[in-house]
């Protein structure tokens, strides 16, 4: 495939864009990445993702595909050659579209509450929900991985991709507050996951430096906490 008929509109930080990084890896597709300046987005963006007007936008034949697990699904369809991403088998697909759907809707959602929640105990319920979500996940890997390295078996699928995504984003919040979230002794098999995961070759190579996302996060946090001040004046 030549790069310009792949284009991804993405930003380092997103674990969305980072999604799409990892699919286009998996299926060895050439693409041309577009870094987008979330402070100035370009026309392209705007163009090609007229409602939300957010990354990630994958643009395939000039025709613009959005929502980040939409466009994982989009690309194990239209370049349906193995390794295949989602399941083949029905019953194992759903239940893949649902973990994700869970991670997407219940749990990272819990994710970015820590760093909204102010005072000491609405830290401390945010980040025990996300501890409860990640217990929740530790639960299904074992039933969803039969044993094996990844959610999806053998090889990286559908809900690796949904929730490691995120794993910088989990040192994150860990740095900030000191604490530790994916707990070895409670959670073995997705702190094995994990390290498995950010070592594959398709995760490796696009996978943020996560002390880069440490202060980018700080640096997001003190100018919203100055805006918040001076409106409060």
């Amino acid at each position: 495939m030549a790069t310009s008929d792949v284009k991804l509109l993405g930003a380092w930080p997103s674990p969305f864009a980072l999604r799409v990084h990892i699919a286009l890896n998996i299926k060895s597709i050439d693409y041309e990445c577009l870094e987008e300046n979330l402070l100035a987005k370009s026309q392209l963006l705007l163009q090609s993702n007229p409602v939300h007007k957010k990354v990630p936008v994958l643009i395939h034949h000039d025709k613009p595909i959005c929502e980040s697990l939409a466009i994982v699904q989009y690309i194990d369809e239209a370049w349906s050659s193995a390794p295949s991403i989602l399941p083949s088998d029905p019953y194992d697909r759903a239940v893949a579209r649902f973990w994700a759907a869970y991670i997407d809707d219940k749990w990272f959602p819990w994710l970015n509450g820590v760093a909204n929640a102010q005072g000491a105990e609405a830290k401390k319920a945010a980040l025990d929900q996300v501890r409860e979500g990640l217990v929740v996940l530790e639960e299904a890997f074992g039933k969803c991985s039969k044993g094996k390295d990844f959610f999806s078996g053998d090889r990286i699928g559908y809900v690796d991709i949904a929730l490691g995504c995120f794993l910088g984003w989990v040192y994150v919040a860990e740095k900030r507050n000191d604490v530790k979230l994916l707990v070895e002794d409670k959670m073995p098999g997705l702190a094995a996951w994990a390290n498995k995961f950010c070592e594959d070759g398709a995760v490796k190579d696009v996978m943020p430096d996560k002390d880069e996302l440490l202060e980018f996060a700080n640096m997001i946090l003190e100018a919203r906490a100055k805006l918040n001040a001076s409106s409060n004046n």
